[in-house]
């Protein structure tokens, strides 16, 4: 994960603040998962597809979910 990822506010920045973070639901989609993260939307899918995505992803029908929770963990948010 990329350090500015988490920094500061997201205006102008690809990736998400601590609290927007903290705000997700439940499960997200793969792209607000790898904004959280840094990720490209061509490597997250490419991780995605492969089993390798850093987190718990869940393949629902075409799409990918991503566990908030697990997100959180992986970027040491967890409560």
């Amino acid at each position: 994960m990329r350090d500015d990822a988490m920094a500061g506010d997201s205006k102008g920045s690809k990736g998400m603040s601590r609290e927007e973070v903290l705000a997700l639901p439940v499960a997200v989609d793969l792209d607000t998962s790898n904004r959280a993260l840094g990720l490209g939307r061509s490597k997250g899918y490419e991780l995605a597809k492969r089993g390798t995505y850093p987190c718990k992803v869940l393949r629902l029908g075409n799409a990918y979910r991503v566990v908030t929770a697990d997100l959180w963990e992986l970027l040491s948010l967890a409560a």
